[in-house]
C-alpha cells in the first residue's frame, strides 16, 4: 500500500474548505472510512460509484480495498487532491468532473455491475437516492448502495409502517430492495461537524412484486404522504382510480398513509396498474 499522508494535511495543502454551498462535510477518521468501505463486503477488483469524494477520504478507503473506483467531483478545487490519489493506485481511479444529477452512472460502466458508495453531499443526497431506486428495469446497474445522510434521513430510509419516520422514502426504498441502517457517525467525525448527526445506510436489491410499475408507486406515495394527516379517500383523491382500487383490494378509505405497509402500497399500486 502507498504511504499516503493524513487527510488533514491533504486538506491543508491544497486549502480546501468544505463548501456549504456544496453540502460539503469531510470525513478525515481513516479507521472509520475502512469501516465504511468494508459495509458491502469483499471489493478487490470491483466497479465502484462514489458520488462527492472531496479531498478522497473514502476514495483511498475504496483503493485501500481494491476497488477500481470512479469518482464523481463538481467541485474542481478537489480534482488535485484526487489526482494525487490516482497517482498512488495506477489504474484503479477515474475522476470526472460534473454534476451527478446529470450524468447517467450506468453509462460509465458499459453495463458491468457496480457498487455505489459515498458520503453524500447533503443537499441532492435524497434526489440521488430516489434516482437509484426508481425507474422500471429492475434488478438495476448497481449491486448495493453505501450511503452517508443526515441521521434524521438514514432512518427515514428505514422505518416501518406506523412510525413517526415512516413515509414515502421508505415505501420507494424498501417495496424492491433491503434497507438497513448500518452504521451511526456522530458530528464530531467531520471537518466542519454538521449541527447534526449522521448515519450509513446500505441497501441491496430484492425481487420486484409483479405486477408493480415505480412510476405508478412514485404517483401515489407522493398523494398519500403529501397530506399524510388525511384520510386516503382524502389524500388519493387526485389519482385517477385510487379510490376503486381501495376498495377492490380491501384496505379501509379512512385509514392514513403512515399507516399502510409497503406491501399494501405495492398492492394498490398493482391494481392501478390492472386498471
Amino acid at each position: 500500500m502507498p504511504d499516503l499522508p493524513p487527510i488533514r494535511e491533504v486538506i491543508k495543502r491544497h486549502s480546501l474548505s468544505a463548501s456549504k454551498a456544496l453540502g460539503q462535510n469531510f470525513l478525515l477518521d481513516e479507521q472509520l472510512l475502512d469501516r465504511i468501505a468494508a459495509i458491502p463486503g469483499d471489493l478487490a477488483g470491483q466497479a465502484v460509484l462514489e458520488v462527492g469524494p472531496g479531498p478522497g477520504g473514502l476514495t483511498r478507503a475504496l483503493l485501500r480495498a481494491g476497488a477500481r473506483v470512479t469518482a464523481i467531483e463538481m467541485d474542481s478545487r478537489c480534482l488535485p487532491a484526487l489526482a494525487e490519489l490516482g497517482e498512488a493506485f495506477p489504474g484503479q481511479l477515474m475522476v470526472i468532473e460534473g454534476d451527478a444529477m446529470k450524468i447517467d452512472h450506468g453509462a460509465l460502466f458499459a453495463g458491468e455491475p457496480f457498487h455505489v458508495l459515498s458520503n453524500l453531499p447533503y443537499n441532492v443526497g435524497t434526489a440521488l437516492l430516489v434516482r437509484w431506486l426508481g425507474g422500471e428495469v429492475w434488478p438495476p446497474a448497481w449491486q448495493s448502495l453505501t450511503l452517508m445522510f443526515q441521521r434524521e434521513v438514514a432512518e427515514r430510509i428505514v422505518a416501518r409502517a406506523c412510525t413517526s419516520a415512516y413515509g414515502r422514502l421508505a415505501v420507494l426504498a424498501q417495496w424492491r430492495s433491503d434497507a438497513a441502517l448500518a452504521m451511526k457517525v456522530h458530528r464530531s467525525a467531520f471537518t466542519p461537524p454538521p449541527k447534526v448527526m449522521s448515519a450509513v445506510v446500505h441497501l441491496t436489491p430484492v425481487s420486484a412484486p409483479p405486477g408493480v410499475r415505480a412510476d405508478v408507486l412514485e404517483r401515489l406515495t407522493a398523494a398519500a404522504f403529501g397530506q399524510r394527516r388525511k384520510m386516503l379517500r382524502q389524500s388519493l383523491k387526485s389519482v385517477p382510480g385510487a379510490l376503486e382500487a381501495l376498495d377492490e383490494i380491501g384496505i379501509d378509505p379512512t385509514r392514513r398513509a403512515e399507516t399502510i405497509g409497503v406491501a399494501e402500497f405495492a398492492a394498490l399500486a398493482r391494481a392501478l396498474v390492472g386498471d
